[in-house]
This record gives C-alpha cells, structure tokens and sequence, in this order.
C-alpha cells in the first residue's frame, strides 16, 4: 500500500511540474527546489498539515522570487525584457496573471515600440492606457506559449482595443473581460464576417474563446474606434513592425490601409477582441 501511495504521489509530482511548465516555463522547476527546500524543513516536523502549509508556502515563495527576482535578470542577456506589472508610462497588463505566468516578455525594440505607442497616443488622447496581453516567455525560441502558434520569440504582443464606458461616454483605462481575451466586437450587417466564415469551414477553434467567456461585461462598455484606430496606426508607423493582425471588418470599419495589417488565416483565432503586433 505504501508503496502503491509513493507511485501515485510521484505520478502527480511529475504531472504537476509538467502543467506548470506548460502554463509559466519556469514553474516546474520552482516546484522542484520548493520540494527540495520543503522536505528539508519538513524533517522536525509531525503534523501533516503542518508540513502540507510549508510545502505550499516554500512553492509561492521561491516561485514569486523567480518571478519577480531571477527571471528578469537571467532573461535580459539573452535578448528578452518583461512589461511591467503596475500601470508604467501608460503601460500595464490588462490581467495581472500575464505578468504572474510570465508570459510578458519581448524583445528590448518591441518594448521601445510599445511605451513609444503609448506615449504617442496619451499625448493625443490624455489619460489613455495601452492594455497588453499575451507576449511570450523569457526564455527558449519556439517554446510554445499556449494556446498561441507564434508567441515563442519575443517578438510578438497582444494589445487591447480602447474601451468607453457606456454609462458615461467616458474613456475608460478598462477592458471588458477578465482575461483580455473572448469579448469580441463583432461584424456587423454587410461587414466582411470572417468569424462565420471559418466556422462555417470547420475550424472550431477560431471563435472558441467566444463561446466560454462571459458576454455580460460587455453592456458596460462601448468600443472606442477612434483611440482604437490611432493605436493601429501608430504601431503600424513603427518602421521596425513588420505585421499587425486586426480582423477584417474591423479593419475595414476603421479604414486601415496600411500594408502591414495582414489577413490571418482560419487555423488561428478570431482577432476582434485584440491586435497582434509583432515585429519584423
């Protein structure tokens, strides 16, 4: 029986580090030395939910200096910088968890472009503050940061759109879900309607996000396409961006016509709810 008890717990030990790795790269092996620091601890210890608390609590304090002590620093040599957790120069994460999961990190010139963009539409429009979400990982080319197929370089970014709050008309630093993704602003009639196109083919995928996120949020805010328009814009006037993926009908609706905003194709996901921006 115990030693049926030790597989099992070793099963879920390497599961464990496995999902955390998959989820924040460096959690697996946080999870390694937490284990490593814990039993030590442990030793004196006889109550089991004693020694459980410890376990955990070794976990969250290695991992947070990993997070926010050890990766930067290992990361920077190697040609990856994090965004910033809290609000900096009209920058910030729109879910603090992108910060947390490490999944905030670009090259040096797409941060430049990031803060230049920023600063370049808070002077046009006052008060206004760029929302990113998903990056890429501090470490490892084409380490895959699911569920994206290109965000394992650097070189890639999510941005939100500009929100209004709908009870008062006024601009608003918020952003209708809570994870930044899957509140779409959808085609409307005689607009290009891309998302019904590729379910249509079958790619199940594509409005995915769509279907399991809440809808409720979005009464209270209203889509800014003015600030929105000027975001893309400014991006695109980046000489060292090489592409922007905004979904046709809105493209259209906004009047982009700048050759680095490109068509995506059906295997990825619906982009009405985000901009991608990446660099050359």
């Amino acid at each position: 029986m115990k030693k049926l008890v030790r597989v099992i717990s070793a099963f879920g030990i390497i599961a464990m580090i496995f999902i955390l790795t998959v989820l924040t790269q460096v959690g697996g092996i946080a999870l390694i030395l937490s284990i490593m620091i814990g039993s030590r601890i442990n030793r004196n210890i006889n109550r089991v939910w004693q020694r459980i608390g410890i376990q955990i609590g070794s976990f969250f304090v290695v991992y947070l200096l990993f997070v926010f002590a050890i990766v930067p620093a290992m990361a920077k040599p190697l040609g990856r910088v994090p965004l910033p957790l809290f609000e900096l120069k009209g920058v910030r994460p729109a879910n603090a968890l992108t910060f947390l999961l490490n999944r905030n990190y670009v090259r040096p010139e797409l941060k430049r472009i990031v803060f230049n963009t920023a600063d370049f539409v808070n002077k046009k429009y006052p008060g206004s503050t760029l929302n990113y979400l998903d990056a890429s990982f501090p470490f490892i080319n084409k380490f895959p940061l699911f569920p994206h197929l290109s965000h394992n370089d650097g070189k890639k970014l999510d941005v939100s759109f500009f929100y209004k709050d709908s009870a008062t008309n006024q601009e608003t630093k918020e952003v209708p879900s809570w994870i930044g993704y899957g509140v779409c602003e959808e085609p409307m009639p005689g607009e290009m309607n891309r998302p019904e196109e590729c379910g249509q083919k079958g790619f199940w995928q594509y409005s995915l996000l769509r279907k399991y996120i809440s809808q409720s949020e979005k009464r209270n805010f209203m889509f800014d396409a003015i600030r929105t328009k000027s975001l893309v814009n400014a991006f695109a006037n980046e000489k060292n961006v090489g592409k922007i993926l905004i979904e046709p009908h809105l493209k259209n609706r906004l009047k982009l016509t700048s050759s680095k905003i490109r068509l995506h194709g059906c295997n990825a996901v619906r982009h009405d709810d985000h901009i991608h921006v990446q660099l050359k």
